[in-house]
């Protein structure tokens, strides 16, 4: 069987680069891509306005720090600091109440944020280890605005707070507050589709070991990538990873387009399953 090469993660350093958008007074936006998504982590000061414009399906707003005004489908919200909330396809608004860090996640159907990324030439020649984003079913309720207070979902027996919408799954981990203990890592590789790690809070390690193929001159070697916040690593298919937070706090954020099937599958384990059915 042949093997296909396995593409190199992709590292976005936002505190140490040039943001891709300047979206109006008091907002920088940093964008990095993956096959399927987009993440645009921006910088805000009071009062600065983040509009998408007909945007073709449904996106996602994390507020790791300052709390937000959401507009979109004709709804308006009051968004709290440390929330998540779901944003149907169309035009929608963003009007930060504080300084801080906004995070808009869309899939790559946001052709001209995906154009605009800092890791954009990645893709140029496509990703055909991931397979392609095919939307899961709309949400019985409709599309909405649909907001989730991440304390509310907390769990004692996990560090996981896992939420879809028909295109998206984005799992807001629990913050660390101390260094992860290297002895509980989790190194695991995923078949066929990305995984991006957000990092908002404290410094981080991606280990990362890529698969041998016959071709010995194809060979990469192991990475331990240590990278601060605000951040954005992007993982291929079939890499093993694991990441840690070293010398302090850190919070993590991980996304993924479309929908997990494998978290999906498990009951409990994704926080809004009920209002997003699975595909038959």
């Amino acid at each position: 069987m042949a093997a296909l090469q396995t593409r190199p993660a992709s590292h976005a350093r936002h505190y140490d680069s040039s943001p891709q958008l300047e979206e109006g007074p008091g907002a920088r936006t940093w964008l990095t891509r993956g096959a399927n998504f987009v993440i645009a982590v921006s910088r805000v000061s009071a009062g600065a306005t983040l509009r998408r414009t007909d945007n073709p399906d449904e996106s996602a707003v994390l507020l790791p720090e300052v709390a937000a005004t959401i507009e979109a489908g004709g709804e308006r919200i009051e968004a709290a600091a440390e929330s998540l909330t779901i944003v149907p396809p169309g035009t929608s608004t963003v009007t930060a109440r504080g300084d801080g860090l906004v995070v808009r996640v869309f899939s790559a159907k946001a052709a001209d944020l995906a154009a605009r990324a800092a890791n954009a030439s990645a893709y140029a020649v496509g990703a055909p280890d991931v397979a392609p984003l095919v939307p899961w079913p709309d949400p019985p309720g409709g599309f909405r605005l649909r907001h989730y207070k991440l304390a509310d979902h907390a769990k004692a027996d996990s560090n996981m707070r896992i939420f879809r919408c028909t295109n998206l799954m984005i799992n807001v981990l629990a913050k660390r507050a101390t260094a992860r203990d290297v002895t509980k890592l989790s190194p695991h590789s995923h078949a066929d589709f990305e995984q991006a790690s957000l990092a908002v809070e404290g410094t981080y390690v991606h280990h990362l070991r890529y698969p041998w193929t016959p071709d010995m001159t194809a060979w990469r070697a192991d990475e331990a990538l240590e990278i601060g916040s605000p951040s954005v690593t992007v993982i291929p298919p079939n890499v093993v990873h694991t990441s840690r937070n070293v010398g302090g706090p850190g919070w993590l954020i991980d996304v993924f387009a479309p929908p997990r099937v494998d978290f999906s599958t498990k009951p409990g384990l994704v926080c809004n399953a009920d209002e997003y059915p699975m595909p038959r």
